[in-house]
């Protein structure tokens, strides 16, 4: 089943004309509503007129998360704010986070897209929906519901948290599909196992799945688990929220909804325009956002585009799962951390060297953060009692900054490697490639 055939199966040639259209109509909404664009595109002596073809996409600005950041709360909304009728937010990594406003266009058309992906996946209006995604400021449970809502599908908002009771409501309430980061996933099995709960006790059809990165074997396990197809979700707060792009039943790459976003892959380092089938770093334009439209967004993930047909029957591109990031931001557990976040947690407690390492490890299911932190020759040499309550005072300190329990390791000073040019702050020893 398609939900939307006409867009998700038109040819590329009548995808092209209506990405170009579209382009220019966002090129100029954001010229004559959006201050930041505005001045951008004045500093470039560019208009929107210089717009002719997708080519010259080229032509415009990239715009980064720090933009956003530097524009908050409001800066880069294209109508009155009375229009704006919800709001979201990314963690904010300095202070300030990212805000994205969407009107009520911008709602249905989340809800639009989400359908599409959940269609891809096998979603009807038969299907109960067991959301473990979060609701709240971040984009990741509404999403989901929303696009379950537009196909008529029976949503349960339980969110994160509360493991055994989700095994319980999977079980009462008969749900045949459940969203959740891969992590999660791993760990709501091995609680259902402990329940004495098997694949074939449930009514389960499908998974939907995203938030962070993942491995093909990690995917194979959770499938071997629920006993069902596992599909990836793919989105971020700064272009719409869950529903850019999702997997089909082919679970050979991520179908874009490009007539919406447009997508396109770059050279990181020179940010140069790369072509089809060459892995670099994504950039996604917004082509029919109302409320706040985005342009060459560089969304630091590293992928792929692929435009070979699919047997599912979809024109759409397809982009390879994220397999890592072009800055230093990790995913764990479903929550971007950066190490500013860290940082700026460690500054607050004297005692302490401006050194730290962050590990990042899976040794099982769920993934484990250690911080190793350089303490004074001073605070070093004192009591065990101290040393460990320094610890615990960071480790809450780290807690309430990224929203996750870490282990915090104080080691003596200058025993962390030092650079000469940019400190290796992140060590991922997750094997997700």
């Amino acid at each position: 089943m398609i939900w939307n055939e006409r867009a998700e199966c038109m040819s590329r040639d009548e995808m092209e004309e209506l990405q170009l259209r579209r382009l220019q109509d966002v090129v100029k909404k954001a010229f004559n509503n959006v201050p930041y664009y505005n001045q951008k595109f004045s500093a470039m002596s560019l208009s929107p007129e210089d717009i002719q073809t997708l080519e010259d996409i080229n032509k415009l600005p990239f715009t980064t998360k720090d933009d956003l950041r530097d524009v908050y709360p409001f800066g880069m909304f294209a109508v009155p704010r009375k229009d704006i009728i919800e709001v979201h937010t990314s963690s904010g990594t300095t202070g300030k986070p990212v805000v994205s406003g969407y009107t009520r266009e911008d709602i249905e058309l989340w809800s639009e897209v989400m359908a599409r992906g959940l269609t891809m996946m096998g979603v009807t209006e038969d299907d109960i929906i067991q959301n473990t995604h979060g609701y709240g400021l971040f984009t990741g449970g509404f999403g989901v519901h929303y696009g379950a809502q537009k196909i008529g599908a029976t949503v349960i908002p339980i969110s994160t948290g509360q493991t055994r009771r989700q095994i319980e409501i999977m079980k009462d309430f008969g749900t045949t599909v459940m969203i959740f980061t891969p992590s999660y996933g791993l760990y709501l099995s091995e609680v259902a196992q402990e329940e004495g709960l098997i694949s074939e006790d449930t009514d389960l059809k499908a998974i939907g799945f995203g938030a962070e990165m993942w491995t093909s074997q990690m995917r194979k396990e959770i499938e071997k688990r629920f006993g069902v197809q596992a599909f990836n979700i793919y989105g971020l707060t700064e272009i719409m929220g869950p529903g850019v792009a999702i997997e089909c039943n082919q679970q050979s790459g991520l179908h874009i909804c490009e007539d919406h976003f447009y997508p396109e892959i770059i050279n990181s380092q020179t940010t140069e325009s790369l072509g089809a089938d060459k892995t670099g770093e994504l950039v996604l334009t917004t082509l029919s956002r109302v409320g706040m439209p985005i342009i060459r967004f560089r969304t630091k993930d590293i992928t792929a585009l692929r435009y070979e047909s699919c047997d599912c029957g979809r024109n759409l591109v397809k982009m390879d799962r994220i397999t890592g990031r072009s800055d230093d931001m990790i995913k764990v557990r479903g929550v971007a951390v950066f190490p500013s976040q860290i940082e700026k947690a460690l500054l607050k407690i004297d005692g302490l060297q401006p050194h730290y390492q962050i590990i990042v490890t899976r040794p099982h299911l769920l993934d484990e953060i250690e911080v190793k932190v350089e303490t004074s020759q001073e605070l070093f040499s004192d009591e065990v009692k101290e040393m460990v309550s320094i610890k615990k005072k960071i480790e809450s300190y780290i807690e309430n900054e990224i929203g996750l329990r870490v282990n915090v390791n104080l080691v003596e000073p200058k025993s962390l490697p030092r650079s000469e040019g940019k400190a290796v702050r992140v060590i991922d020893q997750r094997n997700i490639h």
